[in-house]
């Protein structure tokens, strides 16, 4: 059966179909076998992937997308994403972790207010659809109350995309709010774990022997949640932590551990044998001082690769920045190594189509999403990015298509994006979500902070002083412990 489109379908012709056909397109489908199709097709019928190949029969009223001269990929996904802070975006360009912390934890986090979380969350969320990615997990971790977290949620639920609520409070002791009854109903109200809105619990472990962090790991097994950690952050979380948390019978194939930077083999060994995933932020960590980015350990130790943007405080938020910074920094420390020692590397360990692979399945895997999305593949849910652009000169010629997306392509060249078979972008502009609310909102929280701040505070803020030594040795308010491992005295 033929299509009943011939000419370049709208916006609203796509929305409204029955089934949505991708034409004549390069079709990474990031399955088991890596396939890569020339000139393939990828059939949508709902919310699902219902065929893939060359030359598709498709359905009665089906609505034909040209994707010649492009990439058909799945949606990325970005396993930790601190949304809130997209309202201050790119305010701290030129800081380091430590300054970081004093702003976030001590001083200008504190005064977000539930609508400042709200507008945070809904700008990021737009962001995330409009870069290609579909899944992308909220690392949610200033909820200093539940009206807080209501409010994150309520941003989240509004953009259709596919999102995973960490729910996180970094003004309080886990252990705390991680039981508190306030909490434990929000999860009952607010969490359906449904396919659009997953679940998980964000907290570290700072290493104190006594292992306060334990109510609150029993608690997110309780409520069946997985949890997402920072481990292996110079100043902040080490070996100690990881080493308690195995100890104690709390890592599992369902853990994340975000950076995993400052690890020791040891502590790799841990996550690897108790099948743990990985999440990269190698932008941020590059530039702010959590260690070097991990891949290449990570890597050697076999631990599964996720990736993810970190804080568009600091940096970008699209999956080809995570995807072009992670494989740059993997190569100049393999490099590095073999120079240290006299050698030179013939042939890199680390290529495109595997960082293609971590910002895919590997995001899937780590999310326990993999059954659902991930790879385009017969059943799997349609979560879909068209890579095509042809007014860029940098999208033709399209030689080798995982380089191509990883060093060439980048937001701008996305042309459409479905989550769950719903259109979300189509050439090059969003569809069903609403810009002009996200701007406004922000608008106002800005105008709110730097009211609150003052001028003179506000612009501190960018260029903060160094902070006092405490923060050196433990950035955590609720807690006094600190191992001063991370300065000499």
């Amino acid at each position: 059966m033929t299509t009943t489109s011939i000419h370049a379908p709208t916006a609203a012709e796509v929305s409204s179909a029955p089934a949505v056909v991708f034409r004549n397109t390069t079709v990474l489908t990031m399955d088991d076998s890596h396939t890569v199709i020339d000139r393939g097709d990828v059939l949508v019928v709902g919310s699902d992937v219902a065929a893939v190949g060359q030359q598709l029969e498709v359905p009665e009223g089906t609505v034909e997308v040209d994707g010649s001269g492009g990439i058909l990929m799945p949606g990325m996904i970005d396993t930790h994403r601190h949304m809130w802070q997209t309202a201050m975006r790119g305010y701290g360009a030129d800081w380091t972790l430590t300054q970081y912390f004093v702003w976030n934890y001590l001083e200008h986090g504190k005064k977000f207010r539930p609508q400042d979380y709200y507008a945070g969350n809904l700008l990021s969320a737009i962001d995330a659809i409009d870069s290609g990615v579909t899944t992308s997990v909220d690392w949610s971790h200033g909820l200093a109350s539940i009206d807080h977290a209501e409010a994150a949620v309520d941003a989240l639920v509004e953009v259709p995309g596919r999102f995973v609520f960490g729910y996180g409070n970094i003004h309080t002791a886990p252990w705390e709010w991680a039981t508190a009854p306030e909490f434990r109903s929000f999860v009952e109200r607010r969490m359906p774990r449904s396919e659009m809105l997953g679940f998980q619990m964000a907290f570290d472990v700072t290493g104190d022997p006594t292992f306060p962090e334990k109510a609150a790991f029993q608690a997110a097994r309780d409520l069946d949640a997985a949890v997402t950690t920072h481990a292996g952050v110079w100043g902040a979380t080490n070996d100690s932590g990881i080493r308690l948390m195995h100890e104690h019978g709390f890592m599992t194939p369902q853990t994340v551990y975000v950076h995993a930077a400052t690890l020791s083999d040891d502590s790799y060994h841990r996550i690897a044998a108790t099948g743990g995933h990985a999440s990269v932020s190698a932008e941020s960590e590059s530039s702010c001082g959590q260690g070097y980015p991990s891949t290449w350990a990570l890597r050697r130790h076999h631990i599964p690769i996720s990736l993810s943007v970190d804080s568009s405080v600091w940096w970008s938020g699209d999956g080809f920045s995570a995807m072009r910074s992670a494989v740059n920094a993997d190569r100049a420390r393999e490099h590095h190594e073999a120079h240290a020692t006299g050698d030179t590397v013939t042939h890199i360990g680390l290529r495109a189509e595997e960082v293609v692979e971590w910002a895919t399945r590997g995001g899937a895997r780590a999310l326990g999403m993999d059954h659902l999305v991930g790879s385009i593949e017969p059943g799997k849910r349609a979560d879909l990015v068209l890579i095509k652009n042809d007014e860029s000169p940098a999208m033709f010629p399209i030689l080798n298509p995982y380089g191509h997306v990883v060093f060439q392509a980048q937001r701008g060249d996305i042309h459409t994006v479905l989550v769950n078979g719903n259109l979300v972008k189509y050439d090059g502009h969003l569809v069903g979500t609403d810009l002009s609310k996200a701007r406004a909102a922000i608008t106002e929280t800005v105008d709110y902070l730097r009211s609150t701040l003052g001028d003179q505070e506000w612009k501190a803020g960018m260029h903060p002083e160094i902070p006092e030594s405490k923060v050196l040795d433990n950035p955590y308010s609720y807690t006094d412990y600190a191992d001063s491992s991370t300065h000499s005295i």
